[in-house]
């Protein structure tokens, strides 16, 4: 199969595509012909040796978490997902190889049928970025009518569906985001959209029960600043890997709650997640779609920033 592969770390001009043996499926995997794969900030990192890039134990490496495509194979013939069935997930990487190939052999746990609402293309840039959200705003934020929740970098992966999630369960949306983004924010269903250019969130913000970090420390002190805006013993979870190292003491000096967060493949909640988006509830925004050959121009276009929701490989060669 052809896949996107690097042979060792660094810059987006480390990949190339190569053709590499299909996987095996084995024991309760389910073998997927991948439509398209969903680029997320946390492949450039480990392309670049950084995040969790010591788990890589050999190369060629294929990175990728999301994935949506078309079942091949299941374990047994009863099982819950048949051949020719639509689905999509999030890989466990890099314990394994990735998604930005043509086939994925993955554990039946990790696999969703996608939604009806959506492509394939588009479903690819769902897994990792509405579970990260989910777990962010759903499992530790416990969102709910009336909460006050700042939600920074709100039109990134990310962002996007924790506005949305924070907004579904009733809870009142200050986002950060950049000009463009403001009226596009409001759509989603934040009640107050800060230019972070124009002016300090700060300023504007104050009183908040919950910060939902997607930034840290890595522009402006972002993570710092945020801290003024929480009420005593309000809750702040910071996202990124390694984005703001003295976030523990500085949480604990400001007397309010600190955690970070790790998203995990979970098809039964992704299966929720699917669910709101069928309703029309929550969507997916797709900024631009790049061929498997064009893999390292992606990356560039993540690592430039500014992307609004999700950067998507497209994979297969039939139209997705």
């Amino acid at each position: 199969m052809s896949a996107a592969v690097i042979s060792g770390f660094g810059g987006p001009e480390v990949f190339s595509v190569a053709e590499v043996p299909t996987p095996e499926r084995i024991n309760a995997e389910v073998l997927v012909k991948v439509a398209a794969a969903g680029i997320n900030p946390i492949d450039a990192k480990t392309r670049a040796g950084k995040g969790v890039a010591a788990a890589v134990s050999s190369f060629p490496c294929i990175l990728g978490y999301d994935f949506a495509g078309v079942v091949v194979e299941t374990p047994f013939a009863g099982h819950p997902l048949n051949v020719g069935d639509e689905v999509y997930g999030m890989m466990s990487v890099p314990r394994g190889d990735g998604s930005y190939a043509e086939y994925v052999s993955v554990p039946s746990l990790q696999v969703a049928r996608k939604p009806r609402a959506l492509s394939l293309t588009e479903a690819a840039g769902v897994p990792l970025a509405a579970l990260t959200a989910w777990g962010l705003v759903v499992d530790l934020a416990k969102a709910h009518e009336g909460q006050r929740m700042l939600i920074h970098a709100a039109a990134g992966g990310v962002g996007h569906f924790a506005v949305q999630f924070a907004a579904y369960f009733g809870a009142r949306v200050t986002a950060t985001g950049s000009a463009r983004n403001q009226n596009w924010l409001r759509e989603l269903g934040a009640g107050t959209v800060i230019d972070y250019s124009a002016t300090p969130f700060e300023s504007v913000a104050s009183g908040m029960d919950v910060v939902i970090d997607l930034v840290g420390n890595t522009h402006g002190d972002t993570g710092s600043r945020s801290l003024t805006t929480l009420r005593p013993g309000g809750l702040i979870v910071n996202a990124p890997t390694g984005s703001w190292p003295t976030f523990d003491d500085e949480a604990a000096a400001a007397g309010v709650r600190a955690t970070t967060y790790k998203v995990a493949p979970d098809a039964a909640t992704l299966a929720v997640i699917t669910r709101l988006i069928d309703s029309g509830d929550v969507r997916v925004h797709i900024d631009e779609v790049y061929p498997l050959s064009d893999v390292a121009e992606a990356h560039r276009a993540l690592e430039r920033g500014h992307t609004r929701g999700k950067l998507v490989l497209q994979v297969g060669a039939l139209p997705f």
